[in-house]
């Protein structure tokens, strides 16, 4: 059976604004997260990341208040990350109305909170985020090597390795981000979104790098993704969600379609179309 490919967009928070930078850096201001949420809805995203990029590195759980108030707008799947270290992190969240919880550092740190999220909420609530760079030869590191703490702190651990691992543990998808690609716009890490994909049997969301249409397309056909994360190319309008699922169903991919008619007001931040496919 062919899989139905996700389109989904990522606000990546800080001090309760969407920002965006290059490499996990030189962050810079997109818009309101409430706004943003609203509009990707209205468009036909299939599924809305939140990630609160800072808590982590901050040593603080996620702003509850910030997540609060995207989940009163979303009508589609909500996925948060950002700061979560306990069952009780985990719980809080679905309390909110997040239907899937991204752990990162905290499942590098202990594995088995992994597992044990996965038996007390179920493995399908349960998304694993893993950062990564590209190592050259002469470095003794893995050349696929997971970063972690923002992407600030390098690990040692091969990419595909800790996938495999993660699945084992019980991960219901993995959220897979290119450090080296993030913010470029010159398409994702082909090579390690591959390699993940082909080596786990749970979806594989692709992240970092998307700037065209094609790259989107790359990384289902090359990449084996099962669904497209991307943040720049939407916050900042350059392409639309129905432009890149219309262009991803010309090219024979199958996508989920929906009808929307959407018309600009000057706060929706949506693009002018009628969509009828």
């Amino acid at each position: 059976m062919t899989k139905i490919i996700k389109i989904i967009p990522c606000l990546d928070v800080k001090n309760g604004r969407v920002v965006k930078g290059v490499k996990f850096e030189n962050l810079k201001d997109a818009r309101d997260p409430v706004e943003a949420a609203e509009a990707y809805c209205r468009e036909g995203a299939d599924e809305l990341a939140f990630l609160d990029i800072t808590a982590t590195i901050e040593n603080r759980k996620t702003r509850l208040e910030w997540v609060k108030k995207v989940a009163e707008k979303v009508t589609i799947p909500f996925i948060v990350g950002g700061g979560v270290t306990s069952i009780e992190d985990i719980k809080t969240l679905l309390d909110l109305g997040v239907d899937k919880v991204s752990i990162n550092t905290a499942a590098v740190s202990n594995p088995g909170f992994i597992s044990k999220a996965a038996k007390k909420f179920g493995q399908d609530k349960l998304v694993i985020a893993i950062d990564g760079r590209k190592n050259s030869a002469e470095h003794k590191l893995p050349r696929l090597e997971v970063v972690i703490k923002g992407g600030t702190k390098p690990t040692g651990i091969d990419i595909v390795d800790w996938a495999i691992q993660v699945e084992k543990l019980g991960a219901g998808a993995i959220l897979l981000t290119s450090k080296d690609t993030d913010g470029t716009k010159k398409g994702y890490d082909l090579e390690m979104t591959k390699s993940v994909a082909e080596a786990v049997e749970i979806p594989v969301i692709a992240s970092g790098g998307a700037g065209k249409l094609e790259h989107l397309y790359e990384a289902v056909t090359i990449g084996k993704a099962s669904a497209i994360l991307a943040a720049s190319i939407f916050h900042f309008r350059e392409i639309s969600i129905p432009q890149a699922k219309q262009y991803l169903k010309g090219k024979g991919i199958m996508v989920k379609i929906v009808r929307i008619t959407c018309y600009p007001t000057p706060t929706a931040g949506c693009f002018p179309f009628d969509l009828k496919l």
